[in-house]
This record gives structure tokens, C-alpha cells and sequence, in this order.
């Protein structure tokens, strides 16, 4: 399983010390939360901030688009370094038309649904989707609990891309730690989540080879 570290958490003071604890923990990713504060009440960083740490590292971006309107920004997330660019599906945006502008752009389109939102919502989707992201918590701020009555949608989007024949990542993302990530593993995602439990780790190296090990 591979891990994507999300600084939301950090100090934001200390971005490049973050990007640095990440880089060095073995992670695969580095997640992005970019907030716009109308589609989650809260507001965190956008196109300018990844631009400034694009050069710190050479993990791939993992970057979570939590605004109403995302597609008018792609361009300049895509700019700025973003490698994967993941928008909500609950979004105003047109669904399709921004999927593929993505994918025009050299970067992978992920759709991110929130708790609210079954699992089959995105199956008219998985074929134009790289990854889906299962929301675990409700998205806007971090640090809240593992919402565990979320991991049968990542199961039931596994088992629709087996059907068709798909190769779909699944993410998990909320409140993902030690404690809960082999039950991520069981339940079939491929990648996961995970703020306050790396950022807070006394060894966040080998909390990250732990979980990628599952």
C-alpha cells in the first residue's frame, strides 16, 4: 500500500521542514489540500504554495481539490506542479469536460467523494478516472476521527473495476494511523492518507514502512 502524507497538519511556518520530514519518512506521495473555503468552510493554500515547493522534492503531488469550482483553476494546479489532480465529485464543475482536461494536461484525474456519497456514484466514471478517493472523514479540516463505515465503498469500487476490467487506484483519506490502516489494506486500498499520525509519529519512518507493508 502506498502512503501519501498530507501537510495540512504542519506548521505552515515550516512548509519546507514538512516536505522535508515527509521526503526523508520513505512515503510515496506528498498530499496537497488545497480549501477554497466555499466548498468546505475553511480555507488552506493554492497554486503559488505548490509552485514554492515544487522544487523541494521529486515525490509525485498528490493534489486533493476541495472547491466548487475547480476546473477553473487546473491550468494553473497543473502549472504548478500538481501530479495528480483529484476534484470532488459533489463539485460544480462538469464532471467529464474536467477529467479530461486534466488528462490533456499530462497529469492524472482523480475523483474524491465525500462520506454522504455512495460508492456507486463514481462507477459511471471509472472509466475515465486514474483514482478514486474515498473520503474518511468529512473533508475540510484535519485531524478528526477514522469514519470506518466508509471502507465497504472501497471495496464496492474494487470489485465494479474488477468487473470491468479496470485498473482504478483507490485512496482512503481521514484520520488514517496505526491503529486502523490494515483494516484500509483489508477493505483493498491502494493508497492512503495520512496527516497527524506521520507529522506526530515518534518514528515516522517506520510508521510509513509499516503501513506500506500491509
Amino acid at each position: 500500500m502506498k502512503v501519501s502524507p498530507s501537510i495540512l497538519t504542519c506548521d505552515f511556518a515550516r512548509m519546507a521542514d514538512a516536505v522535508a520530514l515527509v521526503e526523508q519518512s520513505g512515503a510515496d506521495w506528498l498530499h496537497l489540500d488545497v480549501m477554497d473555503g466555499i466548498f468546505v468552510p475553511n480555507l488552506s493554500f493554492g497554486p503559488p504554495v505548490i509552485r514554492s515547493l515544487r522544487p523541494l522534492t521529486a515525490l509525485p503531488f498528490d493534489v486533493h481539490l476541495m472547491m466548487q469550482h475547480p476546473e477553473r483553476l487546473i491550468d494553473a494546479f497543473a502549472n504548478a506542479g500538481a501530479d495528480i489532480i483529484n476534484f470532488h465529485l459533489e463539485c460544480d464543475a462538469p464532471i467529464l469536460e474536467t477529467i479530461s482536461h486534466i488528462r490533456a494536461l499530462g497529469k492524472t484525474p482523480a475523483l474524491t467523494i465525500k462520506p454522504n456519497t455512495p460508492a456507486d456514484a463514481v462507477f459511471p466514471y471509472l472509466d475515465w478516472v486514474d483514482m478514486v478517493l474515498v473520503m474518511t472523514v468529512e473533508p475540510g479540516f484535519g485531524g478528526q476521527s477514522f469514519m470506518a463505515d466508509m471502507l465497504p465503498k472501497v471495496t464496492a469500487i474494487k470489485q465494479e473495476c474488477a468487473k470491468r476490467g479496470l485498473q482504478v487506484t483507490v485512496e482512503l483519506d481521514g484520520g488514517v494511523g496505526a491503529k486502523n490502516a490494515d483494516l484500509c489494506a483489508a477493505a483493498g486500498a491502494d493508497v492512503v492518507v495520512m496527516g497527524s499520525a506521520v507529522f506526530n509519529a515518534e518514528d515516522p519512518k517506520a510508521l510509513v514502512a509499516a503501513v506500506q507493508a500491509l
